[in-house]
């Protein structure tokens, strides 16, 4: 288990945003953190300190050249997500990018489009594939939300949806939307199911509010899921987990292995 950064764009700048107001107007959208260093410092900061496997998110238009920055400045390191589809996913690997990460455009009428996953695992290969299945909690299951996380779709986060799922991907991508941005903690239920129903690894995102989390995702995602930390990381003005303590996290983590 380790920790994987992010840089998340949104408008061409970095951003932490509150995941739950994401698509809403501008009046209700809550923004954390704008920062004033570019998504290349960002990507060349994690190639420095060795962080593999961080996503790129585009939040929304306006963001493809700070994408494509990141990428430039860490080939092979980082993955990208945000508006993937059948078109330009080769292009984006093509730009650096180690995998695509794609939620909305596999999911069509509330359901996964199998033809279309179908198509996208043809360009790229399942190997260079992630799926995006961030949720929401409704009663007592997590669904997955498209759309920037405002839609309902029908599919349940359960163990068949990730057993059939997981034969067309490498990872799944998982934000936990109800608690994304908020740093009260992370969502301990939800990351105990991915450990438990997951038959490849999974990186979950939400909550997190210290270096706790991360020993806490480790312990209840038994080595199985790993953990992005946004809000509360120093690098992003949070105040709750210091960036050079999760690096020192990974070293020891990989050292061990």
């Amino acid at each position: 288990m380790v920790f994987r950064p992010c840089i998340d764009l949104h408008e061409g700048k970095v951003k932490q945003l509150v995941g739950g107001t994401l698509g809403a107007s501008t009046e209700v959208l809550r923004t954390n953190f704008v920062s004033e260093k570019s998504s290349a410092e960002y990507a060349a900061l994690y190639r420095r300190d060795g962080l593999r496997g961080g996503h790129v998110i585009l939040l929304g238009p306006g963001n493809e050249e700070a994408a494509r920055a990141a990428l430039a400045a860490y080939p092979g390191g980082l993955q990208v997500g945000g508006g993937v589809n059948s078109d330009n996913a080769v292009a984006w690997l093509e730009a650096g990018a180690s995998h695509v990460i794609v939620t909305s455009w596999v999911f069509q009428a509330g359901r996964v489009d199998f033809e279309r996953l179908a198509q996208l695992e043809q360009r790229v290969g399942k190997e260079r594939l992630v799926l995006d299945l961030s949720c929401r909690r409704r009663g007592d299951d997590y669904w997955v939300v498209t759309d920037r996380w405002q839609t309902f779709t029908d599919v349940a986060v359960n163990p068949a949806t990730l057993e059939r799922l997981s034969r067309s991907c490498a990872e799944f991508l998982v934000h936990a939307v109800d608690v994304e941005g908020l740093c009260r903690g992370v969502d301990a239920e939800l990351v105990e199911k991915l450990s438990a129903w997951s038959p490849i690894a999974s990186t979950y995102a939400g909550g997190a509010k210290s270096l706790a989390d991360l020993e806490l995702v480790s312990e209840l995602g038994r080595g199985r899921v790993d953990l992005t930390i946004g809000s509360a990381l120093d690098i992003f003005g949070g105040s709750g987990v210091r960036y050079d303590d999760v690096v020192a996290f990974n070293r020891r983590n990989n050292s061990a292995v």
